[in-house]
């Protein structure tokens, strides 16, 4: 039984991953890695600083995967991911324009 299980789940991923390659697939991935790198990002500084910040970087990040997932929501024709990226990178661009506005009088997010 546990092997017909193992079998199973290699035969999804292939079917997933390997037989439905194209390109909206390698795109929405690296859509998702940018966005999953605006964690390691914030992570990092964090460390760095020895307490929780928010790097200009975090946002960009934010940005660029949230864009690139709402295109690949549209392509798709998705309604979760495009009602969930259309809203959110709304959010990360107001972000950074407040940043941008606010740089000369102290923002609390870091610029590096």
């Amino acid at each position: 039984m546990l092997i017909q299980y193992g079998q199973a789940l290699g035969d999804y991923i292939y079917d997933v991953f390997v037989a439905k390659f194209d390109f909206w697939l390698a795109f929405g991935l690296i859509a998702q890695l940018l966005f999953t790198a605006r964690f390691l990002v914030q992570w990092i500084s964090s460390e760095r600083a020895g307490q929780s910040v928010v790097p200009m970087a975090f946002w960009f990040f934010s940005m660029a995967g949230g864009f690139m997932t709402l295109i690949y929501g549209i392509a798709k024709r998705e309604p979760v991911i495009i009602m969930g990226q259309a809203f959110a990178t709304v959010i990360y661009v107001r972000n950074i324009m407040l940043i941008i506005k606010n740089r000369g009088s102290g923002s609390k997010t870091l610029s590096n």
